[in-house]
């Protein structure tokens, strides 16, 4: 990341974004947010919990707000490349369709081969390798066709993008006692966090959400630097090969804490989400997983806020999970 480092990242730098996003022609939403005891989730616990419904998003994930920012500041019809599970790529090749821009996504090859499909539609081209091969064909297209790279979570831009979401959380409930947030690369935990934290509320929690399978960012806390691994999940979106550098450096400032889900508890969120009317994808569940699992310490009595954070789930994907 160069120069750039935590301390680039300020209120008014995010509050920048959040109006570059919001007036965005990419026509990214504020999302609703609602209480979980007006659904049909079960909810064991006592505690006041709102659902941040971001599978509700334009293009399916939240993904979307880094992107409005990111392509906001770069030149339009640029050729670009980068890395995703899914959708980063969905929405970078929406933003490419839209600004006219050529585009690459480089894939894992556990990566649902429909989420291929429909980044492809968009006119982008799609290349599927191991997921350790990931920054190595990245560095080829850059070097070889003299592609600009767009990181999908270390990229102050796109963090700063995802920041909105956190500056939404607020206008909604200004003092959350406690934010639940999935946790891949890390670009929407750190983007979220630095929000909040830098609004004041120092007093809020945040817990970022990882499967023990693709724990990067819980593994980087540990070490005390990023650090990579053999990932492995059912959630794809949430297995990237390393933690951000900035992302990990954002993270130790203004979170509490990483937590670990496993995949059986994944697929038994998705089911139970799903059989409430709402359709969220592996990676999308993860803060959703933790709190009902218990993974998240002290709520009695607390204002909580789970966020959903992608919908994009194939009709063909959802069978694999338990009714």
């Amino acid at each position: 990341m160069g120069e750039v480092s935590a301390d680039s990242v300020t209120l008014d730098l995010l509050r920048d974004a959040w109006e570059t996003v919001r007036s965005s022609p990419l026509g990214v939403i504020n999302t609703p947010m609602i209480p979980w005891c007006q659904t049909t989730l079960p909810l064991h616990l006592r505690c006041n919990v709102h659902i941040k419904l971001e599978n509700m998003q334009r293009t399916g994930s939240f993904k979307i707000r880094g992107v409005a920012n990111q392509f906001s500041r770069r030149p339009k019809g640029g050729h670009f490349v980068t890395m995703s599970a899914g959708n980063y790529g969905k929405s970078f090749a929406y933003a490419s369709k839209h600004y006219g821009s050529k585009g690459k996504v480089v894939m894992p090859e556990t990566a649902p081969v429909s989420k291929s499909i429909l980044i492809q539609s968009f006119g982008v081209e799609v290349e599927q390798v191991p997921t350790s091969c990931l920054m190595n064909v990245v560095n080829r297209c850059v070097q070889e066709d003299a592609m600009t790279f767009l990181h999908s979570y270390d990229d102050l831009d796109l963090i700063a993008g995802h920041a909105s979401l956190g500056l939404e959380v607020l206008e909604g409930i200004p003092k959350p006692d406690v934010v639940v947030v999935c946790c891949g690369g890390g670009g929407l935990l750190a983007g979220v966090a630095a929000a909040i934290k830098l609004s004041g509320c120092d007093g809020t929690r945040i817990y970022g959400v990882e499967p023990d399978g693709a724990c990067t960012m819980y593994r980087s806390f540990i070490e005390k630097k990023p650090v990579g691994m053999e990932a492995e999940s059912i959630a794809s979106g949430l297995a990237p090969p390393f933690a951000g550098t900035l992302p990990f450096e954002l993270c130790q400032r203004y979170v509490e804490g990483i937590v670990l889900i496993n995949d059986d508890e994944i697929k038994a969120a998705v089911s139970t989400l799903y059989r409430s009317g709402l359709v969220v994808e592996p990676s999308g569940c993860a803060a959703f997983a933790a709190i009902v699992n218990d993974k998240i310490p002290e709520l009695e009595g607390k204002t909580v806020v789970c966020i959903l954070s992608g919908g994009n789930i194939g009709k063909d994907e959802l069978v694999n999970f338990p009714g």
